[in-house]
């Protein structure tokens, strides 16, 4: 679907509870953590799913909110009686226009990372299909994300161990970003991951961008091949089942890993389509 084919006519207030930038100030990216309070007291949603941010006007292509979507890096935290809280993880983005070369601010990310506290927005939603965790806890949880593809990650790993708990799986997550100082909630600001790391069936890999200070590419395919025994043993499991949240070009990569994987790109597009097939293989692409 594309951003215009959600409904954004229901639509309720917000208030910016908390604000915090979670890189460092010496990172490559500005990433801050917003927490909201909703005022709709039937507002309800799950792990993975993501909200509307309404960004309003007016705008140059005259419409009245500019709408983009963020999916909620928390768990649901039913308080009776209380309004519901939401987490996002927002990075400041700037692009270039390839026409003029001009470069210019991304109207939805700086517009949420100037907030303050007590500040109010609308939001709408929630949208998409939520990170289900199988039934069974013997099965394997193969997670890979790039950037801020983690925030959906973050819920689930709290869910597996604070609200299933006694989970017997492998637990793998596999997460990119440019360099270790922009690794959201695996850096010295905000370690949650840290949590987990004497879980026995819990390990977190990190994939960095091998020219840290270009604008280039993370080297997921490369690290995905480090680990080519046991993640390729994870995906010819039954038992496995795999997520992949952050940016569509994360595909690529999973492409170029998954077919050297397999012996061709041929058997792993059978492979993948076994997955989806089977309910095991889950996106959240942005």
């Amino acid at each position: 679907m594309h951003i215009e084919d959600f409904d954004i006519n229901k639509h309720c207030d917000a208030m910016v509870v908390a604000t915090q930038r979670i890189t460092p100030d010496d990172a490559v990216d500005e990433v801050k953590e917003i927490i909201l309070e909703v005022d709709k007291q039937d507002f309800n949603y799950q792990i993975g799913q993501s909200i509307g941010v309404l960004v309003p006007g007016p705008h140059d292509i005259g419409h009245e909110y500019h709408v983009r979507l963020y999916t909620v890096a928390d768990l649901p935290k039913p308080e009776p009686g209380h309004r519901k809280e939401i987490t996002l993880v927002v990075r400041r983005c700037k692009y270039i226009d390839e026409y003029s070369g001009e470069e210019y601010e991304g109207v939805a990310s700086n517009y949420l990372c100037d907030l303050n506290k007590g500040d109010h927005i609308r939001i709408s939603g929630p949208y998409g299909i939520p990170f289900e965790i199988p039934d069974d806890p013997t099965s394997n949880i193969l997670m890979i994300s790039l950037g801020t593809g983690i925030a959906p990650f973050r819920a689930f790993v709290k869910h597996i161990y604070h609200n299933v708990g006694n989970w017997l799986g492998k637990v793998r997550l596999f997460y990119g970003a440019h360099t270790g100082l922009d690794m959201l909630y695996m850096n010295d600001e905000r370690d949650d991951f840290s949590l987990y790391y004497d879980k026995e069936t819990f390990k977190a890999i990190q994939a960095l961008n091998p020219r840290p200070h270009w604008d280039d590419y993370i080297a997921m395919d490369q690290v995905l091949e480090e680990h080519e025994e046991e993640v390729w043993e994870m995906i010819c499991d039954p038992n496995t089942y795999v997520y992949v949240a952050g940016l569509s070009t994360i595909n690529v990569m999973l492409d170029k890993a998954f077919s050297k994987m397999a012996g061709s790109p041929e058997k792993w597009d059978r492979r993948r389509k076994e997955l989806i097939a089977g309910g095991r293989w889950t996106e959240l692409l942005y």
